[in-house]
């Protein structure tokens, strides 16, 4: 494989926008600072059962995913966001509440097509008005997918329509390749290559392909961010991880050249009596590839966080919406 040269940044920040988890009790933790319940600058609300009327306008969670990425590189930050939730608004109001505005944006990645990452395009594309933001997705992002467990009614998922998108001045790029944005700064996967013997995808996901449902296990279009930061490593954010967090972490290695993994930040699915047979080994090899930080959200689930912590005490973060990982 030829590697890609991924320059180096001065620093990144992952600031958590939308997750399964919100808890306003977590102290900072090495680079995690967290949003705090007694922020006085913080949005309030009416309120009409409390004295005085007022309390604070405290952030969503919901089953979704999204993260600002803010990149220092030579004295100037940039935001790209990654995903963008389950509802419309979530997403929006998250970064409304935390000071960010999507005008500030330049990119946006959508990690996969599934709709608990990209209904919030919505609320974003209603603050933005009609502009040519770039949206990277893989080709395969507009597929109409479902989930279809044996014994069971198959359950049809939410499709994004793409002339929608287009419609309301989206710019969408579409690429199976990995490709750059912020010259060289920030590297988008594509495809990553399947090479582990047990990260073998979500075996009751299918795909309507040439008339019918057909297997779609893979789900190709999962692709994660990765930047380099000086002196430190990579950093690698996953939506979902269909790929496998292994999978999508090794393949950031070979394609940079670059071995030290400063943090892997994101869904690793591993929920479920699919994937929960697959933690040890997962947790074996995440050990191997020794990142100084790991923070397991979305839809990681519960037994795969507690033994991830279990492993890993020193490199494990627990997420929260709000929290920025100063990186």
């Amino acid at each position: 494989m030829q590697r890609i040269p991924l320059e180096p940044v001065d620093s990144v920040t992952v600031t958590s926008l939308m997750d399964n988890v919100s808890d306003l009790l977590l102290q900072d933790q090495g680079p995690a600072k967290r949003a705090s319940i007694n922020n006085a600058s913080a949005p309030h609300m009416a309120a009409r059962f409390i004295e005085d009327s007022d309390v604070g306008d405290t952030l969503r969670a919901e089953h979704g995913f999204s993260a600002l990425v803010s990149v220092d590189k030579g004295g100037r930050t940039h935001n790209i966001l990654f995903d963008a939730g389950v509802s419309p608004d979530g997403v929006v109001d998250n970064m409304r509440r935390l000071s960010f505005s999507p005008k500030d944006l330049k990119a946006m990645v959508m990690s996969h097509g599934h709709f608990d990452h990209t209904v919030g395009l919505d609320g974003l594309a209603g603050e933005l008005g009609t502009v040519n933001l770039p949206v990277m997705v893989h080709p395969e992002f507009w597929s109409r997918r479902r989930i279809a467990i044996p014994g069971r009614r198959a359950s049809e998922l939410p499709t994004t329509s793409k002339s929608a998108l287009v419609g309301a001045g989206f710019e969408m790029i579409e690429d199976r390749q990995p490709s750059f944005l912020l010259g060289g700064s920030i590297l988008i996967t594509g495809e990553v290559d399947r090479t582990t013997e047990y990260e073998t995808g979500f075996g009751v996901h299918q795909a309507f392909r040439d008339g019918g449902w057909q297997p779609d296990p893979l789900i190709l279009d999962d692709q994660a961010l990765i930047l380099n930061v000086r002196d430190k490593g990579l950093v690698v954010l996953t939506g979902c991880g269909h790929a496998g967090i292994v999978n999508i972490v090794r393949y950031a290695k070979r394609l940079t050249g670059v071995n030290d993994v400063h943090a892997a930040i994101g869904g690793f699915h591993l929920n479920g009596p699919m994937f929960e047979p697959i933690i040890p080994a997962t947790i074996a090899a995440l050990s191997e590839l020794n990142p100084r930080y790991i923070v397991p959200a979305h839809c990681t689930g519960w037994r795969a966080v507690h033994a991830i912590a279990a492993a890993l005490p020193d490199a494990f973060i627990q997420n929260s919406v709000g929290t920025r990982f100063e990186l």
